[in-house]
């Protein structure tokens, strides 16, 4: 078995690479991408951290942030205007 060290520089490493995508990159399929990115290092921890502790209650939680990405995903600019005030 790993040390969670291993993990959590995994899932730094991918969450800093989605939002260098995020802030440098224009493109909307990038972008998504890239928050696809952000959102499997939060899963990994979330992982990790339920294993860690022996709860399972972080694995089901990665798995509705998986499920919520799926239904909510667009590639259209024009329906990605949600967060704006």
């Amino acid at each position: 078995m790993l040390p969670i060290g291993h993990y959590l520089f995994l899932s730094m490493a991918l969450f800093l690479l989605g939002v260098i995508g995020v802030i440098t990159r224009r493109n909307v399929i990038v972008v998504l991408m890239s928050i696809e990115l952000i959102l499997n290092a939060v899963n990994i921890n979330l992982v990790a951290f339920s294993r860690l502790y022996g709860d399972v209650a972080g694995q089901v939680f990665a798995l509705f942030i998986i499920a919520f990405f799926r239904n909510r995903e667009t590639v259209l600019a024009d329906e990605m205007d949600l967060l704006k005030w």
